[in-house]
């Protein structure tokens, strides 16, 4: 497998009008527009008949994540204004912390941070105080929340934060957001942003699938706010990938097992997640301590792999039962870029994503350097971009 270290990504550029970027969805979940591109043939449909272009024997996975209301502003008595953006607790896994009553850390973003001098900052509201305390300012800012009564982490970011939207919408989040920036399927609270793909999907969808005897499973990866950056290094080198929390249950790596023939995930988080079960399966030992997997950012590209997909979830699940273990979780880091041979896909349903992005280097994988020409055909076509646009079915060339 070439190592793909010295790609530059500007070889990943192109133009993106501001007019293109959706800033609000449409109406209708499923009203949007379709590419469906497979051995060369470009089709536009609409997302609601995506059933149509999927075989029966396919089996769709889905990101159930939940996006947190992660940015929460607290006031000095000054009058200045500082905001706290949760990332991701900064010393347990996202499932205690969520559930955490009285205090809890989280690895943060600070807005204004120079206005804070290390004082204590606090908000009220309904009787609800939640104070917040700097205990690392720098690259990485920790800070740790507490609160007044039995309230979980969960319920306070409810009660005091706001659904943080990706900076390219350019506007603040309104009601509406707090629906149409969450998969109708969302279950697991974690990320700070959606995985987009999934916003089409409506009930009416999913009965068609069913009618035509498309299976589906679901797992979980939290979206860190990573994946709004584009690549700011020249080469790929440079590029530190964010890790990522993932959860699959058991019931699900049976699902995959048994319906291994036609995999097509519903996004570049569903796929990071099943190639990381691949990786892992290889040799879980390698990769577990303390209850948790990790795999890291370059492994796929130093590690030959033995098992294929059907003997790699295999030999996870026996791993999983020897260890008595009811879920695979840990956190990946994993970097699909071009020289990387996807194993775990044989298709993926996903938006358009922004230039020099490591989801645009995914889509690479794909269809090789035909993502210039489907590009191309959904700016020509008046094509709706990035997180509220529309989307693509591509089949791996």
């Amino acid at each position: 497998m070439e190592n793909p270290k010295n790609i530059n990504i500007n070889q990943f550029d192109y133009s993106l009008p501001d007019d293109r970027i959706a800033k609000y969805p449409l109406e209708k979940r499923d009203e949007s527009k379709l590419l469906v591109y497979n051995k060369g043939i470009t089709t536009s449909a609409v997302y609601k008949d995506v059933a149509e272009f999927l075989p029966s024997n396919a089996h769709l996975v889905f990101n159930n994540t939940k996006v947190i209301q992660a940015r929460m502003f607290f006031k000095k008595p000054t009058g200045a204004t500082i905001e706290i953006f949760c990332l991701e607790p900064s010393s347990v896994e996202i499932v205690t912390a969520m559930s955490a009553t009285e205090k809890v850390s989280w690895n943060c973003i600070l807005g204004n941070a120079k206005r804070w001098k290390n004082e204590p900052l606090q908000i009220t509201k309904d009787g609800v105080i939640l104070n917040a305390n700097l205990n690392e300012k720098g690259i990485q800012n920790v800070v740790e929340f507490s609160w007044n009564n039995q309230l979980t982490f969960a319920e306070i970011l409810d009660h005091f934060g706001i659904l943080p939207l990706p900076p390219y919408l350019n506007r603040e989040t309104e009601e509406l957001d707090l629906n149409r920036y969450q998969t109708v399927y969302a279950k697991n609270k974690g990320s700070v942003a959606a995985p987009t793909a999934g916003l089409h999907f409506t009930e009416s969808i999913f009965e068609k699938l069913t009618k035509k005897g498309i299976s589906k499973t679901e797992l979980t990866l939290h979206v860190g706010a990573g994946t709004f950056l584009p690549v700011k290094s020249e080469t790929l080198e440079g590029h530190n990938m964010h890790e990522e929390f993932f959860l699959v249950e058991k019931q699900s790596l049976t699902s995959l097992i048994e319906k291994s023939d036609c995999i097509v995930p519903v996004g570049t988080t569903s796929l990071r997640t099943l190639e990381s079960l691949f990786w892992l399966g290889q040799n879980p030992e390698n990769y577990f301590e303390n209850d948790l997997f990790f795999l890291p950012q370059w492994e796929p590209y130093e590690t030959q792999p033995k098992l294929n997909r059907q003997e790699a979830l295999e030999n996870l699940l026996s791993f999983m039962e020897e260890k008595q273990l009811k879920s695979i979780k840990g956190n990946t880091q994993i970097i699909i870029a071009p020289g990387y041979d996807i194993k775990m896909a044989d298709g993926i349903l996903t938006n358009f994503h922004q230039p020099k992005s490591t989801l645009l280097l995914l889509i690479y994988d794909f269809v090789g350097n035909e993502w210039k020409t489907i590009y191309n055909y959904a700016l020509e076509n008046d094509y709706r971009f990035l997180s509220y646009g529309d989307g693509s079915l591509l089949w791996k060339n």
